[in-house]
């Protein structure tokens, strides 16, 4: 049975080598190599090193996570690509849908959750979460404005008003500390905000809480 070649494009490198691990403890898989951004991995696979999966973040210095899909999709096609990020927002996961990305999954997912997806993705099927398909749903039946901030979005600034923790609010909300730090560093780009207090002010202008 032929060892599946996978690949991992993620510029934190502790979080990458974890994976790499996890992959490499599952049956008929492999990690040929690890890669930082979108530039190195361009490198090593004209250096010979072609992969049948790439795991690959969104969110890098260099070439990002859109930007290596897109490199992907008109030079190897043949490369199966499954998302791997800390975010769910909306617009970067149908970006990424648009590009032929056959897999979603969140940093903080369960290893067997893993193990499913490049299972699925191995096999020519699509593995993406409720919360993708979700999506995928809404936009067919009310196209999505990116201008303004999906529920998980809204649902957390309401909590960022509050006088909880960012602990606190993972706790709330059922995600990890690591996934809520995801939501406030991408509304921070969104909003053009640098802090808490950037977040509550706009939260209180587009009365989205109520005083």
């Amino acid at each position: 049975m032929k060892t599946i070649q996978i690949a991992l494009v993620d510029d934190h490198r502790l979080f990458r080598s974890g994976i790499a691990s996890l992959i490499n403890n599952f049956a008929g898989y492999a990690t040929i190599f690890e890669a930082a951004n979108g530039d190195e991995m361009i490198s090593k696979i004209k250096a010979g090193f072609k992969p049948d999966i790439i795991l690959l973040d969104i969110n890098m210095p260099g070439m990002d996570g859109i930007h290596t899909a897109d490199w992907l999709r008109n030079n190897y096609r043949e490369i199966q690509i499954i998302v791997l990020s800390m975010f769910d927002d909306a617009e970067k996961v149908l970006a990424m849908l648009k590009l032929g990305v056959r897999g979603y999954l969140l940093k903080d997912s369960e290893p067997i959750e893993f193990e499913q997806a490049l299972l699925k993705v191995s096999q020519g099927e699509v593995y993406y979460p409720e919360f993708v398909t979700k999506l995928l749903v809404d936009s067919i039946n009310n196209p999505i404005d990116f201008d303004k901030l999906n529920v998980r979005e809204i649902e957390f600034l309401k909590y960022v008003a509050t006088e909880l923790t960012y602990k606190e609010i993972a706790d709330q909300m059922r995600i990890s500390v690591r996934t809520v730090d995801g939501y406030r560093d991408q509304l921070f780009e969104k909003l053009h905000v640098r802090s808490r207090v950037g977040l509550v002010l706009y939260a209180i202008k587009n009365k989205l809480i109520d005083l």
